[in-house]
């Protein structure tokens, strides 16, 4: 199952910090220390991964992890090309002789025996063990290890380990204040302020009632989505309906009552 995105430096993409985020980055950076990233689906976390890695002109490599994500995922595997069997690098090998970044989103859904092999690279060995070529591989200052996880999907059966979360310095996201997240939208679909300062409040509105309701939430890139269809000319209620309501729920008495909220924001 491919997983990997392999992103070489891009140009910045624009990324509206929210406390300090950015400039413990940098410190952990530079003390090459790994760095966790807590927070909801859609806040925010992957675009400042990718802001991070062009602001520090290292490439990136991203590894969406899953329940079958094996070691040899990360590290790489023996191939067959014709009548020779050579040596694939994975993304996280790649990334450890680059000297780049590698993002293991949604750390948690991957095998705890997948994790092990992280912790040489998050102390102050700084090392990769190929285990099937015997070769160990050391970091250079510039890698970085980065990981990501969404607490609220926790269960006891998806978490980190104490003895792997304790390597890493953690910062907590959540969705933006109100005029943040306004600014954002507007920036990322060039919908006009008035209409995105109430679609945020509708956002805002539809996160109150989740874990009564909802599963999920209206995350801020739900929010751009919705923006996105209206500068497409979409009606608000039809781009609501598909990029909120349809995404939220697949019950259609709670569908109908989020659409009635939407209609209490746009149509009142």
């Amino acid at each position: 199952m491919n997983s990997v995105t392999s992103l070489h430096v891009e140009p910045v993409p624009i990324y509206l910090p929210q406390g300090n985020e950015v400039e413990v980055f940098h410190s952990a950076y530079r003390l090459r220390l790994p760095v966790l990233l807590k927070g909801p689906t859609g806040c925010g976390k992957t675009r400042f991964v990718r802001h991070m890695a062009a602001v520090l002109d290292r490439p990136l490599y991203t590894v969406a992890c899953h329940d079958e994500l094996s070691a040899a995922d990360l590290v790489g595997r023996f191939l067959i090309r014709g009548e020779e069997t050579v040596w694939q690098d994975g993304p996280l090998t790649h990334a450890v002789r680059e000297g780049g970044i590698c993002y293991l989103d949604e750390v948690v859904e991957a095998r705890k025996d997948t994790t092990v092999i992280l912790h040489p690279l998050t102390d102050d060995r700084r090392e990769l063990w190929l285990e099937k070529t015997g070769e160990v591989v050391a970091a250079p200052p510039e890698f970085m290890l980065v990981a990501s996880y969404n607490p609220g999907y926790q269960h006891v059966f998806k978490n980190l380990k104490p003895s792997t979360r304790q390597r890493f310095v953690a910062l907590s996201f959540d969705y933006p204040e109100a005029e943040l997240e306004a600014r954002i939208v507007v920036h990322e679909s060039g919908l006009d302020q008035t209409r995105a300062r109430r679609l945020v409040e509708l956002g805002q509105r539809l996160r109150d009632v989740a874990g009564h309701d909802l599963e999920e939430v209206a995350s801020t890139r739900l929010l751009v989505h919705a923006a996105q269809l209206m500068t497409d000319r979409l009606s608000p209620l039809q781009a609501c309906r598909v990029a909120l309501v349809e995404a939220l729920s697949d019950d259609p008495a709670i569908r109908e009552g989020l659409l009635e909220t939407v209609r209490a924001y746009f149509e009142g």
